[in-house]
């Protein structure tokens, strides 16, 4: 048997009940109001065994309810928060069929909107919000169901989108090594050849002449001075080899030697 020495208010719409073994139990505002918990009342065993397993499941719900007011949440997210809480196992199960019940708790719905935000604020395709919804704990066919709203004129616009960002950065390569980058670049994004086509297609990316040269120099110098141990001739195969992998045009590399020459000359 033990007494409660006292009542304290705790955070939100909780309070902790002191017990005289100096154990304190948090419950929630309608368990000290069910169970009619006064201070100096005397409790057994399987009183206090009561009061912590409806406390567990009133804590639960309402840290639950309170974690969806921010955001929607899959089950597998309620689920984790709940064991990251401490929240007994058969209260977690309890607390997800109550909010199921509720209509606060929907993968299919949870899907839905999860790929509606990312396909508007995000630059990510369907295979990488696919993986994303899977750690999330959706099944497949509830995964299936959200990905329908991103459809193929929607994902041509954010490829379109991803694909300038991403050509930008790639100004310092070649013309057709930054095509491939950029490629690269959509296809880890999530989004599949079809799309990524379609996508280069309608932005129709032409070279500029002047900054391909601009950049031949640049890279054709660099290889130039890593190989200056070298004899003339190995040195200019070495320096070929390395524009070409590069992926210059062989007008630009033989335009760049021409160059080069003509300042040896000098």
């Amino acid at each position: 048997m033990e007494t409660i020495t006292k009542i304290t208010k705790d955070k939100g719409q909780f309070y902790l009940i002191w017990l005289s073994s100096g154990e304190k139990l948090r419950v929630s505002e309608d368990t000290l109001v069910r169970q009619r918990l006064l201070k100096g009342q005397e409790l057994t065993e399987s009183e206090i065994e009561q009061i912590k397993k409806s406390g567990s499941y009133d804590v639960g719900l309402q840290m639950s309810l309170n974690y969806l007011s921010y955001q929607l949440r899959s089950k597998k997210e309620i689920l984790d928060y709940l064991k990251e809480k401490e929240i007994l196992p058969e209260d977690r199960k309890t607390i997800v069929i109550r909010l199921e019940e509720m209509n606060l708790l929907d993968d299919k719905i949870f899907s839905e909107s999860y790929v509606r935000t990312l396909m508007r604020t995000s630059d990510k395709g369907p295979k990488m919000i696919e993986q994303q919804l899977k750690r999330k704990g959706l099944n497949e066919e509830d995964i299936q169901h959200g990905l329908t709203f991103y459809t193929m004129d929607d994902q041509v616009e954010v490829a379109k989108a991803t694909a300038e960002k991403a050509m930008r950065r790639y100004r310092t390569k070649s013309f057709k090594d930054a095509v491939q980058k950029v490629q690269m670049h959509l296809m880890q994004k999530g989004f599949n050849r079809e799309v990524i086509d379609l996508a280069l297609e309608e932005l129709s990316f032409e070279k500029d002449e002047e900054q391909e040269l601009d950049v031949i120099r640049k890279e054709g110098d660099k290889l130039w001075e890593k190989h200056r141990k070298l004899d003339p001739y190995k040195r200019v195969m070495k320096v070929k080899q390395g524009l070409f992998q590069k992926r210059f045009d062989s007008d630009l590399i033989q335009q760049y030697f021409d160059e080069k020459e003509l300042e040896n000359e000098v």
